[in-house]
């Protein structure tokens, strides 16, 4: 299998080195040219391309190509030149945070085309990206989706990949995901915003450890908190700003839209507002626990 990958970002160049590990060629394009070189450096089975165009040049028919790019204007543009350049019955997969109405609006003119369009919600930050992801996979044609299948049973853990079948349910799901991620992320800050209250002195990195074992709240994000605190034991050189990256804010307006009340998703999208014009302990942790999964930047002290 081979497959175009466009942008080397945290997640995009994690995946290829992934996908090179399971015998899959890959043909890379980032807009920073000395970064797509380096990456070449890593495999044999990776080719660096000099442009989108050449990316395709270098692909097989049907060509498979993946975008990677922050959600917004940058994958909104390549799209659209895709679009343009592409032919039918090839496939193009959007792999970033996107919304799913931007994806809905882009499978129309793409489905004129003939060009086969999936809308996938990647979980697992950097670490999956590299040995194991975790992904939601939306698309109308389930014929295309078997060609593509293999690629995401090698990316993906065991059990790390579901076809959730129609356009736009991919990416649906994924900001659901995220909603959830705020509220389960917002919880945690709150508890240890508590315990640094508390008349006791807690060892904050001992803390997350033992409830990472046996209890009824360990999970991988408690296992972050403990490695964030293994470094800085009180977050003292974070200062507790936290941006909302999107996907938080569209899911508590859809479920304004749908009349569904989520008091948690929403709560935790307003104290991220809150901690850019206060610098709380609530706000550290979270933004320690961004910065562990995803390599999100924090503000310093």
């Amino acid at each position: 299998m081979k497959f175009g990958m466009i942008g080397l970002g945290k997640m995009g160049y994690n995946l290829v080195q992934n996908a090179v590990d399971h015998d899959i060629e890959v043909v890379a394009f980032d807009q920073n040219e000395a970064i797509a070189r380096e990456a070449e450096k890593y495999s044999e089975k990776i080719t660096a391309a000099q442009s989108l165009e050449n990316l395709l040049s270098k692909l097989p028919s049907p060509k498979i190509v993946w975008v990677m790019l922050p959600a917004g204007e940058a994958t909104n543009s390549t799209i659209a030149q895709l679009s343009e350049q592409l032919s039918a019955g090839d496939i193009l997969i959007d792999g970033g945070n996107s919304n799913y109405k931007d994806n809905l609006k882009q499978n129309e003119e793409l489905k004129k085309k003939g060009i086969h369009f999936f809308d996938v919600g990647t979980s697992g930050g950097m670490a999956g990206a590299r040995s194991g992801g975790n992904f939601m996979i939306g698309g109308d044609d389930e014929a295309s989706w078997k060609v593509l299948e293999p690629l995401f049973k090698a990316l993906a853990q065991e059990n790390g990949y579901l076809y959730t079948g129609k356009l736009g349910s991919g990416h649906y799901l994924k900001m659901i995901h995220n909603g959830i991620e705020y509220g389960m992320m917002q919880a945690i800050a709150e508890g240890f915003e508590i315990l640094e209250a508390s008349p006791y002195d807690y060892d904050y990195e001992a803390v997350a450890k033992l409830w990472n074992h046996g209890s009824v709240i360990r999970s991988w994000l408690m296992e972050l908190a403990e490695a964030q605190f293994a470094q800085d034991p009180k977050l003292d050189d974070i200062a507790g700003k936290v941006a909302a990256s999107g996907e938080g804010k569209w899911t508590v307006e859809e479920s304004l839209d749908l009349e569904v009340p989520a008091p948690i998703i929403a709560l935790s999208l307003m104290m991220r507002n809150r901690s850019l014009q206060e610098d709380t302990m609530t706000g550290k942790v979270v933004a320690a626990l961004r910065n562990g999964f995803g390599g999100h930047a924090v503000v310093e002290k």
